[in-house]
């Protein structure tokens, strides 16, 4: 079923994606008799794929059941209580990190921690287990570098889901915010006066003034909630306009440099070959 409420803007983790580093820490199997119980808060992210039985889990005085198929989504900081009952369980865990430029731990600003059941995830879930267990054969420790590749697509369908209103973390989100880790919301006007003024010389003292901040504030305030400063964000959007207008193949190269704020097509073009290694004539 879909979802009324409203879901945060995801535009941002789309525009930023060159930015975005996931860092997988561990990638393990392990089973558990129908007696075990363990406390537990993570260090990292951490991801449960369910491969059979079933695991409860509490978080004071709310109660979860994951089941085969099922992802579990763990927050970094959050006390937990899993156990199992009379069967036992079996599942894959990781534990990764995900960055954005210097910003860690970008996701607290989506409720994605949650158990993400089986008939929204199921190609995922099939094509990540598969992969593990190609390159883990007898508990070797195989490719990690496929498995991450795995990871980052799970992590991305969940977003996706979010995203599309289809799938929203229950489980609490009780780990402390720090000042920069405040809802992405705060600078929605930000994004959304960049994207509608490409076309003109945008000044951080005009993205400042919107949110209230002085101008020196703003930047190390951006840059420590986003990871990267605004005159990093301000390259990268008008970058991925320059791409997808010339993909369209709609625009004269002049035209483009007009339509992102460049005074003329040398300005343009040397911007986009810094950023794409190949003149703008050669991209597509």
């Amino acid at each position: 079923m879909v979802m009324n409420s409203r879901t945060p803007d995801m535009d941002i983790l789309n525009d930023l994606s060159e930015h975005i580093n996931l860092h997988m820490k561990s990638c393990w199997m392990i089973s558990h008799p129908g007696d075990w119980i363990e406390h537990k808060a993570h260090v990292y992210y951490d991801l449960w794929f369910i491969r059979s039985g079933k695991v409860m889990l509490r978080f004071d005085d709310e109660q979860f059941v994951a089941e085969e198929g099922d992802i579990v989504f763990f927050y970094p900081d959050v006390p937990y209580m899993a156990y199992t009952e009379r069967e036992g369980c079996r599942f894959i865990f990781t534990h990764f990190d995900f960055v954005i430029g210097e910003r860690k731990r970008i996701l607290e600003n989506f409720e994605l921690s949650g158990i993400v059941r089986h008939k929204w995830i199921q190609e995922d879930f099939r094509l990540f287990t598969q992969a593990y267990d190609a390159l883990h054969p007898k508990g070797a420790n195989g490719n990690r570098l496929y498995m991450k590749a795995q990871l980052t697509a799970v992590v991305a369908r969940i977003i996706e889901l979010y995203g599309q209103g289809l799938y929203r973390g229950d489980f609490p989100v009780r780990h402390r915010r720090s000042k920069a880790g405040r809802n992405l919301d705060f600078f929605q006007p930000v994004f959304d006066y960049v994207n509608a003024h490409l076309h003109t010389t945008i000044r951080v003292s005009e993205l400042a003034a919107l949110v209230g901040m002085s101008e020196k504030y703003f930047i190390d305030y951006f840059r420590r909630s986003i990871g990267i400063t605004p005159g990093q964000y301000i390259y990268q959007i008008r970058m991925n306009r320059a791409r997808d207008y010339l993909y369209e193949r709609r625009h004269t190269i002049q035209e483009i440099a007009s339509l992102l704020g460049y005074p003329d097509p040398f300005t343009f073009s040397k911007a986009f070959k810094k950023y794409y290694h190949v003149p703008p004539s050669k991209f597509v």
